[in-house]
């Protein structure tokens, strides 16, 4: 059996720990309140051990992004997961359009870790149910540039989740597809806390 070393990462109330229950299909996270330190789990999720590391979301607004707390938990988070993470899901609602503010502190955010980052990044788009029968794609390009940029910056990966249908693992089985396909990508290697 294959393991996998995944950390959420994004914004407050952006479906994180829902996308934790929903990896691990059963209710291991926490969803009343916000989470103040990161939360590791661990799983059976598709014939591989699975363990999902929560970092605390962050706000929108860069001032309020500063919080020192937030990030040396953004930090801790790499390394919950010895010898680090296959895979960043980046979780973003696909229900909230993506402004140039949300950009600034995602890269404030992620700039906390390395460059190296992006390479071992897939976007986790949240919220699947209110695409209703649009496919992501059509969303990605309606919402413009920013959203764009921050794709093509994770190399183009990227999946839906809908936390609602707990029950549909098909969509988790493909997000481990994707996350395989990634890890072969970045020749086995995990994400290391490294400049």
């Amino acid at each position: 059996m294959s393991e996998f070393n995944i950390v959420l990462l994004g914004y407050r109330h952006a479906g994180k720990s829902s996308s934790g229950n929903t990896i691990l299909g059963r209710e291991e996270f926490g969803t009343a309140g916000r989470t103040a330190q990161c939360v590791k789990r661990q799983g059976e999720v598709a014939g591989r051990r699975i363990t999902v590391v929560e970092a605390p979301g962050w706000w929108t607004f860069t001032k309020e992004s500063k919080h020192k707390m937030t990030k040396e938990e953004i930090k801790l988070s790499v390394t919950l997961c010895p010898p680090g993470p296959h895979a960043l899901l980046l979780v973003i609602r696909v229900d909230v359009s993506f402004q140039g503010t949300h950009r600034q502190s995602l890269q404030e955010h992620l700039e906390l870790l390395s460059e190296r980052t992006w390479s071992h990044t897939i976007v986790l788009f949240t919220r699947g149910d209110w695409l209703g029968d649009a496919p992501i794609e059509q969303h990605i390009e309606s919402e413009g540039e920013i959203l764009q940029w921050l794709v093509e910056k994770c190399g183009n990966r990227y999946h839906v989740l809908n936390n609602e249908k707990g029950d549909d693992n098909m969509h988790v089985t493909q997000l481990m597809e994707k996350i395989e396909e990634m890890v072969a990508g970045n020749r086995g290697q995990h994400y290391g806390n490294r400049k």
